[in-house]
């Protein structure tokens, strides 16, 4: 197989999981194949060709990490990662250095290893910062992913100065690629920049800003379908941050429509469904008791 057939199967797949409301068992059905694949190919190639295989190994294991999170053992959450940073260092491309970086960072942040998840991924923009100024757009689109990352690791941390500083970093990068620019994996974008200013105002307690933010935001500005349903998460964290449970009810519904997967499967998600559960007024429990029902949370069932 040409390793540009290869590439186009996981940009695809990559597509598909921003893109199903159903991205874990529709991603998950393909990767399988997808690995094989990618892994032969790299036994059967050399030099150039080798090189560019490595690239789409590591988007392959970049991408199972993603839809293998929080539904199979941590074990294989730091395997996948390893692999994923093995191939991209055997590639030899920054980018793709930088780009598993990113998820090698998710599996710390979400394991609570805060300052190592952060020390990884500014190790990896430091690595791409030298070659911005002539940089393809997915470079420094990947460069403002890490940024992006860094914002959401410091803020969990209770880091505001920090937090809002790699946002900014973020920020700039977003301002300094075309306006409807989204990186193929992260979707790092305008939107997504936005999107993430709620997600560090809601891990800050900042609740107030939060909603200010999203009530100013366009969530079809993001294409990927994975995010605006964790949009919407973040905004019900925030109404439930402020006691308003009937609110916070209202928009975790809608997260749930427009992507059914990311709720089952976000802790966050999985969280803010418990609590509003919990806390719904009366009326409004049997309402509260449905949605924890469709997500699998046992204590509804």
């Amino acid at each position: 197989m040409e390793v540009s057939v290869l590439q186009g199967r996981v940009n695809q797949t990559w597509q598909l999981w921003h893109m199903s409301s159903e991205n874990r068992t529709e991603t998950l059905r393909l990767l399988p194949a997808l690995i094989r694949d990618a892994e032969t190919a790299v036994r059967g190639l050399d030099g150039d060709e080798r090189r560019a295989a490595l690239v789409a190994l590591s988007d392959v294991y970049r991408l199972t990490g993603q839809a293998t999170a929080y539904i199979a053992p941590a074990e294989l959450a730091w395997v996948v990662a390893d692999r994923a940073m093995t191939a991209a260092q055997d590639a030899d491309r920054p980018a793709t250095i930088a780009a598993a970086a990113w998820n090698m960072g998710n599996i710390l942040r979400e394991t609570s290893y805060a300052d190592e998840a952060l020390r990884v991924v500014t190790d990896a923009a430091d690595l791409l910062r030298p070659h911005l100024d002539e940089a393809p757009s997915d470079w420094r689109g990947i460069y403002g992913a890490l940024q992006l990352h860094a914002a959401v690791t410091a803020a969990r941390d209770g880091r505001s100065g920090d937090a809002w500083r790699y946002w900014g970093a973020g920020d700039q990068v977003a301002k300094s690629l075309p306006a409807a620019y989204v990186h193929p994996s992260t979707v790092f974008g305008r939107a997504n920049v936005d999107f993430h200013e709620v997600s560090v105002a809601v891990d800050l307690q900042t609740s107030r800003r939060a909603l200010s933010i999203a009530d100013e935001l366009d969530p079809d500005s993001m294409p990927s379908v994975e995010r605006r349903a964790r949009l919407w998460v973040e905004v019900a964290r925030g109404h439930l941050q402020r006691g308003d449970t009937t609110a916070a009810l209202h928009v975790m519904q809608m997260a749930y429509s427009i992507g059914a997967e990311t709720v089952k499967y976000t802790p966050s998600a999985l969280t803010a469904v418990t609590g509003i559960w919990q806390s719904a007024p009366r009326a409004l429990r049997p309402e509260a008791a449905r949605l924890a029902a469709r997500i699998g949370l046992a204590e509804a069932g």
